[in-house]
């Protein structure tokens, strides 16, 4: 029964996977006069959205909207809005969303008034407008996206994972995970803001070998023969970290940034990032500990088990996205 278990459950991961792009709905509303708005909508194919949702604006306001086009795995399209009073105390969402459909981001920008965004979801498709937004709600947003962004994305849930079970240690998987941390900082950073950046698929690639060097590493590992990620575990997460970094860029990508709120918003996802990956420390290290006061005998097959199955994984991850 528990090889059956864990069998469909090596066939759900080895899905297609594509764990930074986040492909949410995104509607866009900029004044450009008093009562004009630009608006922007896109809709990700996948989901339903594309199909069930639509811009939603209180009935003051007229909404034109152009034919969308197809961009990327998304339906884009470009509109005017004319309201005839201001959008404060008004709802503004997107209407007709399936069940189960993504979340999304709504981002507004009156004139003259600093940008509010949200987060949407299927059972929540609106928000009330602020008569003054603050840069606390493009916090919040942005931390939430970055924790959920880190949970859900299991490539590098796995990486995280792996580095626990490879060290152990308190010290060894603090100073990993701090190197990790300030590495794709790095990267994120300097993407985002269009300093550098790498084309996805093959970083996506390379973060798939990531996590099987890992899994190898933790096979081979010898207690009296410490092996180069043992000795110099910061060296190793920092490394695969930059590149890590990169992936978090396209899944930022994917969601957008509120102009004039870039480094609030930046800063925000870094911090729901790690929020979010020291849940994930957390969680493997009090498992570890568990076990090994519990059914010490048991400790190493379950770790060697674990690496199995996560170096399994991954080979397939980066198979698929050669």
């Amino acid at each position: 029964m528990i090889r059956l278990a864990l069998a469909c459950l090596m066939l759900w991961l080895c899905g297609p996977a594509r764990a930074d792009e986040l492909r949410p709905f995104y509607l866009e509303l900029r004044e450009t006069r008093a009562g004009q708005w630009d608006v922007l909508w896109k809709a990700p194919v996948l989901g339903g959205v594309a199909a069930s949702g639509r811009p939603l604006l209180p009935a003051q306001c007229r909404l034109a909207m152009n034919p969308p086009q197809l961009v990327g795995g998304a339906l884009v399209a470009s509109g005017t809005a004319r309201c005839a009073r201001t959008l404060a105390g008004t709802r503004v969402g997107v209407a007709g969303l399936a069940p189960g459909s993504p979340d999304g981001l709504v981002r507004i920008a009156p004139l003259g008034r600093p940008v509010q965004a949200a987060q949407l979801r299927a059972d929540a498709p609106t928000i009330v407008v602020a008569a003054r937004a603050t840069r606390w709600q493009v916090a919040q947003t942005y931390a939430v996206i970055g924790v959920e962004h880190i949970l859900g994305g299991i490539d590098h849930l796995l990486f995280v994972v792996a580095l626990v079970l490879l060290l152990r240690r308190g010290w060894p998987v603090v100073a990993a995970a701090t190197a990790f941390t300030i590495a794709h900082s790095i990267t994120l950073a300097g993407t985002t803001l269009g300093l550098f950046g790498l084309p996805q698929a093959p970083v996506e690639a390379v973060i798939a070998l990531s996590i099987v060097f890992l899994a190898v590493e933790i096979v081979k590992a010898q207690p009296d023969q410490p092996r180069l990620s043992e000795r110099l575990p910061w060296v190793v997460a920092f490394l695969f970290g930059l590149l890590h970094g990169f992936g978090f860029a396209g899944a930022l990508r994917e969601v957008g940034l509120p102009q004039g709120e870039v480094p609030v918003a930046l800063l925000a996802f870094n911090i729901g990032v790690e929020a979010g990956q020291l849940l994930i420390i957390a969680a493997a290290a009090g498992l570890l500990a568990i076990v090994r006061r519990l059914a010490p005998a048991m400790l190493k097959p379950a770790i060697m088990a674990s690496a199995y199955a996560i170096g399994s994984i991954a080979s397939y991850w980066l198979i698929d996205r050669l």
